[in-house]
C-alpha cells in the first residue's frame, strides 16, 4: 500500500458482462460494479433502496484471467482496491475523467449465496532457472495437519444422515 492512495471495498453486483483483453501482453478484465445502499425508513416502516453508485473495476493478470472465468452479471460480489483516476484528452481537445476502482481482491458475497473454489494451477511462468532457485528456498505446501496425527470421521452434513 502506497502512502496517499484511496482504498476502498465496496459490495455490490456485477452490472455488466466482464470483458477480457490483454494490454501489452497483459491481461485485464473490467466491468461495472454497481452498489445500492438500504436504509430503514421508520415513517414506511420497511427499508428503501438509496440512489446507486457505479464503478468500474478493472482487474490485472491473474486475478483478472479468474474473475473473468468466475464472475458473471447479476452476481453480488465484495472488490477491495484502490481508486484511480484515468485523465484524456479527446479530438476535440476536450479534457475527460474517470474514476476506476483497480482490484486487488475480488469474491462472491456469500451472505447472498453460495459458490465453489477450484485453485489454480501453478504457471509456467513461475518456473524457476537454477540460479534463482539456489537464491531462493523452494516452495513447499504443508497440509493441515499430518495426515497420521488424527483420524478422520465424517461428519453428518444433513437431517438425513445416521449418527456416527
Amino acid at each position: 500500500m502506497s502512502l496517499g492512495d484511496t482504498y476502498l471495498t465496496v459490495l455490490g453486483w456485477i452490472g455488466s458482462d466482464p470483458d477480457f483483453k490483454e494490454i501489452r501482453q497483459t491481461p485485464q478484465t473490467s466491468f461495472r460494479l454497481g452498489s445500492t445502499p438500504r436504509q430503514f425508513d421508520k415513517a414506511l416502516n420497511t427499508y428503501v433502496d438509496k440512489p446507486t453508485t457505479w464503478y468500474t473495476v478493472q482487474c490485472w493478470r491473474g486475478l483478472a484471467q479468474n474473475a473473468f472465468e468466475s464472475i458473471r452479471i447479476g452476481q453480488p460480489v465484495i472488490v477491495t482496491g484502490r481508486l484511480r483516476t484515468h485523465e484524456w484528452t479527446d479530438d476535440s481537445g476536450e479534457q475527460h475523467s474517470r474514476v476506476i476502482l483497480e482490484a486487488f481482491s475480488l469474491g462472491h458475497d456469500l451472505s447472498r449465496g453460495t459458490t465453489t473454489f477450484a485453485k489454480n494451477a501453478p504457471r509456467a511462468d513461475s518456473v524457476r532457472t537454477p540460479v534463482e532457485s539456489a537464491d531462493r528456498p523452494t516452495e513447499t505446501t504443508a497440509a493441515p495437519y499430518p495426515p497420521d496425527e488424527y483420524s478422520v470421521t465424517p461428519l453428518p452434513l444433513s437431517a438425513t444422515a445416521e449418527a456416527a
